[in-house]
């Protein structure tokens, strides 16, 4: 059974998400303010977290930001239309996704279901053949880890499936769209901006010097690829 933590300053919007996924058998946890989640999230083994962005007390970007000192569970922001700014800053401190309100239930179970899929697999076996090395990077699928120089490199569930999806297919390019299909597992429906904030934030952990990449390079109007970095 997997722990999911809702939190939003808004109870009317944590009793309608417990409505959309209590069905599905999730344990729920509730808290209203970013303290609140930050301190469940260290003291319970949660699986997934819907992390409001605007609260009192302490807010989303700042709550994601402390979970993922301790913790890399998938993290989906709930924003208002107008938060576009928070978005991006949101993915680029450790967010996995963000769903903008007013949101559906059929929307809310895909993402969370997508995310799930992805954090489960880092917990999961994997057959043989399971190291992937492409120049100074190594990436074992059967330990979940990834090593840069063999200094252990720290990924979110998101971070690593592209990771994983590009070093397995040195060389090739992916469009955003694919990117985004193959790692969400969803239609990519105006949400590829998201691909982009993740690989930027993917090159700040295994390049050294990110505005200069050796290793995940873009090929302009096309994609991304990984390269040997030599």
């Amino acid at each position: 059974m997997y722990n999911v933590l809702i939190c939003d300053d808004q109870p009317d919007i944590v009793n309608a998400l417990k409505i959309y996924l209590t069905p599905e058998g999730y344990n729920l946890f509730e808290a209203f303010t970013g303290a609140q989640a930050v301190e469940i999230a260290k003291n319970n083994d949660i699986h997934l977290i819907l992390l409001d962005v605007m609260m009192p007390v302490m807010d989303g970007i700042t709550a994601t930001s402390k979970i993922r000192e301790f913790s890399n569970a998938p993290i989906i922001l709930l924003t208002a239309k107008s938060e576009t700014e928070d978005k991006v800053l949101g993915l680029n401190v450790g967010a996995d996704d963000y769903i903008t309100k007013p949101f559906a239930p059929v929307e809310v179970l895909a993402r969370v279901k997508s995310q799930l899929r992805r954090y489960s697999s880092l917990g999961s076996r994997a057959e043989d053949s399971s190291v992937i090395t492409l120049g100074g990077i190594s990436l074992d699928d059967r330990s979940k880890t990834v090593t840069v120089e063999g200094e252990p490199v720290n990924l979110t569930p998101t971070e690593y499936a592209i990771l994983k999806l590009l070093m397995s297919n040195p060389g090739k390019v992916f469009s955003t769209k694919v990117l985004y299909e193959s790692v969400w597992q969803e239609a990519a429906l105006g949400s590829e901006g998201a691909v982009a904030v993740h690989i930027r934030h993917l090159r700040e952990k295994i390049e050294i010097n990110p505005s200069e990449p050796r290793y995940l390079k873009v090929v302009w109007g096309q994609g991304y690829k990984m390269e040997g970095g030599k």
